[in-house]
């Protein structure tokens, strides 16, 4: 039955009515979570499992605890091995395929009841998910932990010991792929009805290694044992065809032009499990193949890799998060990638609709597409070659279809992230979607000249196509014109979006333009992560926070609370001694968890200027070194993140900071007082740790060029204090909180625009004495004994080059902030109060929020609940 047409619904009203909302509170859900081996409390077994298990639609089978329970028959018959030969391994995917065992009829019920209640669906398009670990994760979503607990207990299982089994899956790598997976966790919690659509990537963008000091990549295999939680749907496959085909040639794939080929998406679907178990969404991810296809001839002739050149060139295309794009076999591959999810994806969802739908009218009444980022933008060619070539309708009502069904989120203001692709690849791979891009160009420029007579500069702005010596179609223009909304992703980056990015686009179309600020899932970033924590808002306020984050609010009157503030401080050492111990069992660094955790956690930029950090660092060694009894708490400074592998400037960073820790390490003078510590290998897993345990976090970014960023929030939850720049979400953060609990510095947005035509970076060097002291430092080899020169490109980049990210302008005022947030530290309540008051304003910055705003006034997409 059609549901009807559905009406604007408060945001907050539907974060609190889903279904995983009105789970009774009973036992906290915060006490023992999975990553623990402690043992669960009393009053969560018993009636509870049973009632989850009847929710769940088992049966009689046991999960756990005889010869014919789940978990058992798993370890048995997948493995073909006896019970104690059984390593932790071998238990870990028995775990995981009993867990998905009981959430797969929920699974099914899910999807039987979108097809027979026929709601309005959304699809998010997405190239990255950062969904890390799942089993914690869907244990935890399932209200399994007591179930799982019990079943340990039985066999003797180390918890701890499996859940470091699972890798994390390789299939996002920053900000853009960690809100994904939240937005999806989000979407299941509320009970929508949306699916994930992005690609089975076999390899994540990398492994990182640190030798020397310098970045080293390593393959990410992740898969390289079977990922439990997958189901393959081959009889779900789609066709894609390319205007082309692939020879092998001198050990590289090369181009045929004008001999189509065929690609075959097959969907491999992953369990998104929302917060009560009551709904169960779906993530298709698409790996690539060829029809059945074997050159018997040639392979005969001795050529046997040739003879499999199709199959080599189509599996090759998901075979790597992320291709080197600093060559143009990289950029070729990526270009593929993306259309090639576009294309599996789009088919997919219209066969779907075309099963329960025979109105193609209907489309924007059961359909909405959600761009994330430019990387899907040839969704708006593909849907229009779908509707003009397929369905037979004319230009206008397909154009109108397209814009109604589609949605575009921007997460950069880097002009080298708003993707351009040369127009000759399309011509080679795509001719029929470059006729499509010129047929809509052609009608954009007639429609801006005729509004704008004479305005030329106006026109070449808003053009799909940038002309010149190659020609590029502008793929961020291409999703701002085909779709009907455009959103960034905080208040400052919607607004700069539209009042300097893609001004003109803009008032061409005011109407789409508007902001939907990020946020992160408090069930894996709060409830997950930090179980000392959870549990102590819990005993302080319940549970609700769990599905509504606005909950937290009810902390403000106990954050001058001593009983409180003794409960939040002791659940911060919890974190820190745990994360002590984790580190050395994984990785063998040593940190001492009664040192001050200043954090900076992100991919490593210029813009994010972990540089900056470092020179903080280098000027508290030089006053440390003048002044040995200076007064001020030890202190660990942690750096993670990983350098693209063609981004040169960003690997000699990771190795400053790496040449930093050893040079301080070495000095008896400040040994223990200052640390440094780059952490390899950053992700989920290793968030999840640091991010609980953390006092500081630094968000540094030169104003006006981080969008949003998602650590942040994660932070402010967790209860570290913030020093940082106004850019992003931090502006909203220190709106919730209060500006006097944060730790604010620098120029803003504006101030950095203004300096462009004078600023001179020497100034600051020939003026401020702790500048000059820290740059003389690197000049003279300091930090680089051994490798005398090394730096030079840093400080040719900071002084020579103009020092475009503006690290010396902002070097003494970060210092000022950083003394002020070194006086506070010594005041244990005084800082206890800012940090609870910190978790007390992360309301707003739930995804439920976020993914409520996208459902009332961009989708117009109803909770559809699952019983």
């Amino acid at each position: 039955m059609d549901n009807p047409k559905p009406e604007p619904v408060s945001t907050t009203k539907m974060a609190l009515e889903t279904p995983a909302a009105r789970i009774s509170p009973g036992t906290s859900r915060a006490k023992t979570p999975l990553r623990s081996n402690e043992t669960a409390p009393a009053g969560n077994g018993g009636n509870g499992v049973a009632e989850l298990l009847e929710q769940y639609g088992c049966g009689p089978i046991q999960f756990a605890g005889s010869g014919n329970a789940s978990y058992e028959r798993h370890l048995i018959f997948d493995n073909v091995i006896a019970l104690e030969k059984a390593g932790p391994r071998e238990r870990f995917e028995a775990l995981a395929r009993a867990t998905r065992d009981v959430l797969s009829q929920r699974w099914v019920r899910t999807e039987e009841t979108y097809a027979r209640k026929n709601p309005k669906r959304v699809y998010y398009l997405s190239m990255e998910y950062l969904i890390g670990r799942s089993l914690a994760n869907n244990v935890t979503n399932l209200l399994l932990d007591p179930l799982v607990r019990q079943a340990a207990n039985q066999k003797h299982i180390d918890l701890v010991e499996l859940v470091e089994k699972e890798p994390d899956a390789g299939l996002g790598n920053g900000g853009l792929g960690r809100l994904a997976a939240c937005f999806l966790d989000s979407m299941a919690t509320m009970a929508l009805p949306a699916m994930g659509y992005g690609l089975r990537y076999e390899y994540g963008i990398f492994k990182q290694t640190i030798k020397d000091g310098w970045q080293q990549e390593q393959p990410d295999n992740w898969l390289r044992h079977p990922d439990p939680w997958e189901v393959a749907r081959p009889h779900e496959k789609v066709e894609v065809q390319l205007n082309c085909s692939f020879e092998l040639r001198g050990g590289g794939l090369r181009a045929l032009p004008g001999r189509p080929s065929k690609l075959i998406g097959v969907p491999y679907d992953r369990p998104v499990v929302g917060f009560g178990g009551k709904t169960i969404n779906t993530l298709r991810l698409w790996a690539a193949t060829t029809p059945d296809f074997f050159d018997f001839k040639v392979f005969s002739h001795g050529d046997f890799v040739g003879a499999v050149a199709e199959t080599l060139a189509a599996e090759s295309l998901t075979r790597v998060l992320y291709p080197d794009d600093s060559t143009s076999f990289g950029q070729g591959l990526r270009f593929v990638q993306e259309y090639f999810l576009v294309a599996c994806s789009l088919g997919d969802l219209i066969r779907r609709f075309r099963s329960t739908n025979e109105d193609w009218n209907q489309l924007p009444e059961k359909v909405s597409i959600q761009l994330n980022d430019t990387h899907p933008s040839m969704a708006v060619l593909e849907l229009m070659r779908i509707l003009l070539d397929e369905a037979r309708l004319g230009w206008d009502q397909a154009w109108v279809l397209t814009r109604k069904v589609l949605a575009y989120t921007n997460h950069t203001l880097l002009p080298e992230a708003l993707e351009k692709w040369p127009v000759t690849w399309f011509e080679v791979l795509l001719p029929r979607h470059l006729q499509i891009v010129f047929e809509i160009n052609q009608r954009l420029v007639q429609d801006v000249r005729s509004r704008y007579p004479g305005d030329e500069a106006r026109v070449a702005n808003v053009s799909l196509i940038e002309e010149g010596p190659l020609p590029k179609v502008r793929m961020a223009n291409l999703a701002i014109v085909g779709s009907h909304s455009t959103n960034g992703v905080a208040a400052i980056h919607s607004g700069l979006l539209r009042t300097v990015t893609v001004k003109d686009l803009a008032e061409l179309f005011p109407e789409r333009f508007n902001n939907k600020t990020n946020g992160v899932t408090p069930r894996r970033w709060l409830l997950l992560a930090n179980p000392p924590l959870a549990h102590a808002i819990t005993e302080a306020i319940g549970d609700r926070w769990i599905t509504d984050l606005n909950e937290l609010r009810r902390l403000k009157p106990l954050a001058a609370d001593s009983n409180f503030q003794e409960s939040f401080r002791a659940a911060k050492r919890a974190a820190k001694l745990k994360f002590a111990d984790w580190l050395k069992a994984t990785t063998g660094q040593v940190v001492d968890p009664d040192t001050v955790f200043d954090c900076q956690v992100k991919r490593i930029h210029e813009y994010k200027r972990q540089l900056l950090n470092a020179l903080r660092v280098v000027v508290l060694y030089n006053r440390l070194r003048e002044n040995p009894k200076l007064d001020v708490p030890p202190r660990t400074f942690f750096f993670a993140g990983k350098a693209a592998p063609a981004y040169q400037l960003a690997k000699l960073i990771i190795k400053f900071i790496n040449n930093l820790a050893a040079i301080i390490d070495a000095d008896p003078a400040v040994r223990g007082r200052l640390n440094v510590m780059f952490l390899p290998e950053y992700c989920a897993t290793l968030a999840e740790r640091l991010i609980p345990a953390s006092d500081v976090s630094n968000q540094i970014s030169t104003a006006g060029y981080e969008a949003s960023g998602t650590s942040n929030m994660k932070f402010m939850m967790n209860g570290a204090l913030t020093i940082g720049t106004r850019d992003g979400a931090t502006i909203e953060m220190v709106e919730e909180a209060g500006e006097e609990n944060f730790f604010l510095f620098g120029l803003n947005a504006e101030q950095v625009a203004n300096t462009r035509g004078w600023y001179n970076p020497r100034w600051h060097y020939e003026n401020e004495r702790e500048t000059r002291l820290a740059l003389d430092l690197l000049s003279a080899n300091h930090f680089s004994p051994k490798e005398p020169g090394i730096f030079a490109p840093v400080l040719d980049t900071l002084l020579t080059h103009g020092d475009y990210y503006l690290h010396l302008a902002d070097l003494k005022s970060y210092l000022e902030a950083d003394q002020r947030l070194v006086t506070l530290y010594g005041d244990p309540s005084a800082w206890a109060l800012k940090a609870i008051l910190n978790v007390a304003g992360s309301g707003k910055f739930s995804s439920d929020r976020t993914i409520a705003q996208y459902a009332a006034e961009i989708w117009k997409v109803q909770p559809c609940p699952v019983f």
